[in-house]
């Protein structure tokens, strides 16, 4: 199986293909909910705008607007401990956390509201970063609620592969483009930043893209609204984090 994973998902090149195909693998072993975030702007306060999130899930909206819009994934209990963590945790401890009273107040509330949304046992893989403003995981359960028992039988038998594949899913995705995302950039807004990045000067990007240089400040200057950013050489590092410029077109 995990060859037949990693032949295609480095076959894929859109995103959301790699992820229609990861959801499916992971439901035919159990958990058929899965919830993937990435950031490359985290702080020590924060996690980065919302904006420049890569997350994907397949959970209810129900579950997953107030989960993200209201920012309830701040404190949610796996949210945090994969900040700090890299490997693989069950949600059986963050239970038993609750249980005991040594979980805090805005986390056990987010653990209640989990099993309102019949979510019950599950695992987070946590990945490993050269980073520190970067940091990605990946949450896996299943609706109806999985047992702890019933969760933990499957990754004593299917664990190595689970974390591998979510591992090279983790790769792949954060290689890629995320055609979903307001920062989004035109061909012409790419292109310009592409050859500042080269080094170019706005009369020198005009002449190469047969434009005036009226044109190129005016797509550099929407490239950096996009982005939010101030200056130009800041749209080109954050572009270049997001993989908005030097991609390959197919």
């Amino acid at each position: 199986m995990i060859l037949d994973y990693v032949e295609r998902v480095t076959a894929l090149s859109e995103m959301q293909d790699i992820w229609s195909y990861h959801k499916e693998v992971m439901a035919t072993y159990g958990f058929n909910r899965v919830l993937y975030g990435f950031t490359r702007f985290r702080t020590e306060r924060s996690l980065g705008d919302p904006q420049d999130l890569l997350v994907l899930s397949n959970h209810d909206r129900a579950y997953i607007r107030p989960f993200l819009d209201e920012g309830l994934y701040l404190n949610a209990p796996m949210t945090l401990w994969a900040l700090n963590n890299v490997g693989v945790s069950s949600w059986r401890q963050t239970d038993e956390m609750v249980s005991d009273g040594s979980m805090n107040d805005s986390s056990s509330r987010i653990w209640e509201f989990n099993k309102r949304h019949g979510l019950g046992a599950g695992y987070t893989v946590s990945f490993k970063t050269n980073s520190k403003r970067s940091k990605g995981a990946i949450s896996l359960t299943s609706v109806p609620a999985l047992s702890f028992d019933e969760a933990d039988r499957i990754w004593a038998e299917h664990g190595r592969e689970l974390e591998a594949m979510s591992n090279i899913l983790h790769l792949r995705l954060s290689s890629l483009p995320n055609p979903d995302t307001g920062r989004s950039l035109t061909t012409r807004q790419r292109q310009a930043l592409e050859w500042v990045g080269d080094g170019k000067t706005t009369a020198e990007i005009a002449a190469i893209m047969g434009l005036t240089s009226a044109t190129i400040e005016k797509h550099l200057r929407l490239a950096r609204e996009a982005l939010d950013v101030s200056t130009t050489a800041q749209a080109v590092l954050k572009a270049a984090f997001l993989n908005q410029i030097y991609i390959v077109e197919e």
